[in-house]
C-alpha cells in the first residue's frame, strides 16, 4: 500500500507545467538552424510569414492564449488526425519548447 500513498504525489510531479522554466536556448548555429527550419518547413503550411496558410496562423497574436505546454506538444508530437506531422525525428522536446516560446513572442526572421 505504500507505493499507492505515494503515487499523488508522483502524479503531482509530473503534472508540473515544462513551461516552468524557459528551455535553454541552442547554440548560435542550431538556432539559426530551427530558425531557417520553421520558416521554410512550417512555413509552407503556415504561409511563408507564419500568417496562416493550410494550417493556422503561428504569429504572437494568433499563439497568445494557447498553453505553452500544448504548442509545444504540438511542434514535438504533432496532431493525428491532421496534417500537422510531429517533429521529434528533427528535435529534441527543449528545441520544440524553445520554438514554440519564440513562436508567442513573435518568431525571428531567417539570417544567413
Amino acid at each position: 500500500m505504500r507505493c499507492a500513498a505515494s503515487l499523488p504525489l508522483v502524479l503531482a510531479a509530473l503534472a508540473l507545467p515544462a513551461s516552468a522554466s524557459e528551455a535553454p536556448a541552442p547554440d548560435a548555429r542550431r538556432s539559426q538552424a530551427l530558425v531557417r527550419m520553421v520558416r521554410q518547413d512550417c512555413g509552407s503550411c503556415h504561409g511563408m510569414r507564419l500568417t496562416g496558410g493550410l494550417g493556422p496562423a503561428l504569429t504572437a497574436q494568433a499563439l497568445a492564449d494557447r498553453p505553452l505546454e500544448m504548442l509545444t506538444a504540438v511542434i514535438y508530437r504533432g496532431r493525428p488526425g491532421t496534417p500537422m506531422p510531429g517533429w521529434q525525428a528533427m528535435l529534441s522536446e527543449s528545441e520544440a519548447q524553445w520554438i514554440a516560446q519564440r513562436l508567442r513572442t513573435g518568431f525571428p526572421e531567417e539570417t544567413r
